[in-house]
């Protein structure tokens, strides 16, 4: 373990012996810190909080504060990080309250860069990119691999599906679909993230299932019933199409089209 002399680590701590904490840090009561975490210079985790091994926190990063929500009243609320996530400059991520489940949850293997905010009681799957200033509101699900563009936000309540695209400076406010690029202010659906599936390993036969089912959606001038009737009929099984339908038909807040 080498903590910086300039640190401030609460002795309600738990930290595995292999962290590494700055100078300048803060490390509050109710945090647990597992293997080989680094915390950066003057970066502050307060706790209830648990970050799995591996993860960086990179200056002045802030995890684990009281949730921006006026409905807070002190309450035992939590952040639970996985591993081998990274948070660079300025990113904040704020724990639960006890409407949303009191919980706030990120996976594996995520990159957040600099100054992007994930709210109270947002769920974060693994492998997804957040760009600067892509900021969550409360209650958002990401799932995994998604990518979202420099100064997005995303509403309260949303979800962003599998492999997912929102380009930079959009504003979500309803469902963005899964393999799907969406852009805008507000956000609009342009049709399958061809290239990040195509990076992600999807085949040629994939993709091109996956956007016949993008154009019954967006161009066949069905509506939403309509076109998930003629994905099911002609594409249903695929476990990819599937999921699709299912992201569709769970929807609360509508789809973005």
């Amino acid at each position: 373990m080498a903590i910086h002399p300039s640190a401030i680590v609460s002795s309600q701590a738990q930290i595995a012996s292999t962290v590494n904490i700055g100078p300048y840090a803060i490390i509050g009561d109710g945090v647990i810190l597992h293997d080989d975490v680094e915390i950066g210079a003057h970066a502050c985790v307060e706790g209830p909080t648990e970050i799995g091994s591996g993860t960086k926190l990179f200056p002045y990063a802030c995890l684990g504060q009281v949730p921006q929500d006026l409905k807070f009243k002190g309450e035992h609320t939590e952040l639970i990080v996985g591993q081998r996530n990274v948070f660079r400059e300025f990113v904040t991520v704020h724990r639960g309250t006890a409407g949303g489940g009191a919980i706030t949850r990120v996976g594996n293997d995520n990159f957040f860069m600099a100054q992007s905010h994930i709210a109270h009681d947002c769920v974060v799957g693994d492998q997804v990119i957040f760009a600067n200033g892509a900021s969550l509101a409360g209650h958002v699900v990401v799932d995994s691999y998604v990518t979202i563009g420099a100064y997005s936000g995303i509403h309260q309540f949303c979800r962003i599906g599998k492999h997912a695209f929102i380009g930079a400076y959009s504003v979500v406010v309803k469902d963005a679909l899964p393999y799907a690029r969406s852009v805008g202010n507000h956000a609009k659906c342009y049709g399958p993230n061809t290239i990040g599936l195509k990076r992600r390993g999807f085949s040629d036969e994939l993709l091109k299932q996956i956007g016949h089912a993008f154009k019954l959606l967006l161009t066949a001038k069905l509506n939403t019933s309509q076109a998930l009737e003629k994905i099911k009929s002609e594409l249903g099984g695929i476990t990819e199409i599937d999921y699709l339908i299912s992201f569709i038909e769970s929807s609360e807040r509508g789809v973005i089209k």
